[in-house]
């Protein structure tokens, strides 16, 4: 069901105009909009950066992992849903791989930012793309699956947004969510990125249920790599450079995704890791 963003009604129909205020969403830059306040700044990310990552995103090899470590889980926990909604898409990248995994499966995609959901546009011909502050979802129980994938962090409310994803996810559907793990790892990688917070295990466990969903699977991921990275965060403090972990040369971005996709053939086979530099976690709607 869809939701007012205006008086916050509940209904059913083909198009977003209220039965009971008669309130519709504006349209920006083609796209609806139902925070258009926020669609070009935000304190969470700097819009700029979109034009990068869609270009970098395609060869670098932790994006592919994590692409290849989503279609995996949702594969596995969820093989029956029809539908998906990725909140704060981006360029469409995880979508892309999604949809090539998972033809029949119908797609939207949520971006804060209008610059995001341009180049996500291009990667998504025919995928719903629309503008939106995951605060305030405006569907009831529409969605098999909602995922987030490195969003929360840039959050300030997260457990408002959990509570709304709750709302929005049928009975039994289910959530899939990336975040960044261990404070210990901030880094200014972290300040560049406008992260509020790097997670622990227990902590985003925690919030999560409290939202009132059933943690289904949690590991760590990009485990192997954590040593690497350790001593990347500590070089960073004095001499930072927010692109050098994407300007990496092909033998050591391709030696790194094999390395993954080792960790990753281990998670599929039921081992969890307690540390790594990204957290995954799986959850059900009760």
């Amino acid at each position: 069901m869809r939701l007012c963003s205006s008086c916050g009604e509940a209904f059913d129909s083909v198009d977003w105009r209220c039965p009971a205020c008669g309130h519709e969403p504006r349209t920006l830059n083609g796209y609806l909009a139902f925070a258009p306040e926020l669609a070009a700044q935000h304190e969470g990310f700097e819009a700029e950066f979109f034009p990068k990552l869609f270009e970098l995103e395609g060869n670098n090899f932790w994006f592919r992992a994590r692409n290849r470590l989503l279609v995996w889980a949702l594969r596995k926990y969820f093989p029956e849903a029809r539908n998906l909604l990725e909140i704060g898409c981006g360029t469409g990248y995880v979508l892309s791989g999604i949809r090539d995994a998972f033809p029949g499966l119908s797609l939207r995609g949520s971006e804060i930012y209008a610059a995001g959901l341009s180049l996500a546009a291009e990667r998504l011909p025919g995928v719903e793309l629309f503008q939106m502050d995951a605060e305030h979802i405006p569907f009831k129980e529409e969605f098999d699956v909602i995922g987030a994938f490195d969003v929360l962090e840039h959050i300030e409310h997260d457990e408002a947004v959990l509570a709304q994803m709750f709302q929005a996810i049928r009975p039994g559907g289910g959530l899939i969510l990336t975040v960044p793990h261990h404070p210990f790892l901030w880094s200014q990688a972290d300040d560049y990125a406008h992260h509020v917070r790097r997670y622990t295990t227990r902590e985003l466990r925690d919030k999560v249920h409290r939202s009132g969903f059933e943690t289904t699977r949690v590991t760590s991921f990009v485990s192997l790599l954590l040593p690497l990275m350790f001593l990347s965060r500590l070089r960073q403090r004095k001499n930072y450079d927010p692109m050098s972990e994407f300007r990496i040369g092909p033998v050591v971005n391709a030696v790194f995704e094999k390395t993954l996709r080792v960790e990753q053939m281990m998670i599929r086979a039921g081992l969890s890791f307690p540390l790594g530099g990204s957290l995954l976690l799986v959850a059900r709607r009760k």
